[in-house]
């Protein structure tokens, strides 16, 4: 089962949703962004992937990638 709150989860929605806007495959996707099919089908799974992946696909969706860095309170 998926947890919703899985911000891996909120992204494999968006990038699915931008691909089918677009009317890509996940194929067409792949070749877009110099991936493989089966790297399009674990982002759109939620499976996680290195942040330049993810930065390439986005990047030819048109999407924005927005890396927040959160630091423990050390005191």
């Amino acid at each position: 089962m998926t947890d919703p709150l899985d911000p891996m989860q909120s992204i494999a929605g968006r990038v699915r949703a931008a691909r089918d806007n677009l009317g890509w495959t996940q194929t067409e996707l792949a070749t877009q962004a110099g991936l493989s099919r089966p790297t399009i089908a674990r982002i759109e799974r939620g499976d996680d992937v290195s942040t330049v992946t993810l930065a390439k696909v986005v990047d030819c969706l048109g999407l924005t990638l927005t890396v927040v860095s959160a630091v423990a309170d050390q005191g």
